[in-house]
């Protein structure tokens, strides 16, 4: 069982990171005077929907929910309402490589509309997690079985499986990419330069 929520938890820390990394990049490129680098937007949105999106939440949803649901029939309301949610996070994914094509394309228009979608999806994805780690993990850990658990360890640790799109090396290397592009604080990029 702990082993299977360390990995959840850790994902939700990893998406964290580069959520709450986008968003004070979106708010730092609202001053029109810096002409932001726009390829680390481009690497975080990429990461935001090839893991969570494309990875992390299939899995919850064959895997962890499935169980649970076996288990637990009366958490289909917080199950059906989690997975809604992961149809909405898909969707304002797609809102968020609009309002940046848009931003790069228009610059240094743009960025207000970028921020807030960025800010929208960050709070949208904090709230998602916070709920299935106060809601859906505890009672999975009330219902569950170890060989449920030990399952689920199984799901989510093959995310270097190479059938899968991406490989767990590949994200640590996306991962290292942000933080090379993106400037300080947020990474170890150089500064963005002045408008000219």
């Amino acid at each position: 069982m702990q082993k299977a929520i360390g990995i959840i938890y850790d994902e939700h820390r990893s998406i964290s990171a580069v959520l709450s990394g986008l968003k004070s990049l979106a708010q730092m490129a609202r001053d029109g005077s810096l002409r932001p680098d726009f390829s680390v937007f481009r690497a975080m949105i990429y990461y935001i929907d090839a893991f969570p999106e494309r990875m992390h939440h299939p899995k919850e949803d064959a895997h962890l929910f499935a169980r649970l649901l076996q288990r637990d029939p009366a958490a289909r309301e917080l199950v059906d309402a989690l997975q809604a949610e992961h149809v909405t996070g898909a969707r304002l994914v797609r809102d968020l490589e609009q309002a940046l094509l848009e931003y790069e394309q228009t610059w240094p228009g743009g960025a207000e509309k970028f921020s807030i979608a960025v800010a929208a999806y960050a709070q949208f994805h904090w709230n998602h997690m916070r709920r299935e780690e106060a809601d859906l993990i505890p009672r999975a850990e009330k219902a569950l079985t170890a060989e449920d658990w030990d399952a689920i360890a199984a799901a989510f640790a093959a995310n270097d499986d190479p059938i899968a799109d991406l490989r767990e090396k590949d994200f640590k290397s996306l991962y290292q990419r942000i933080l090379n592009l993106a400037p300080a604080p947020v990474g170890l990029g150089e500064p963005w330069k002045a408008a000219t």
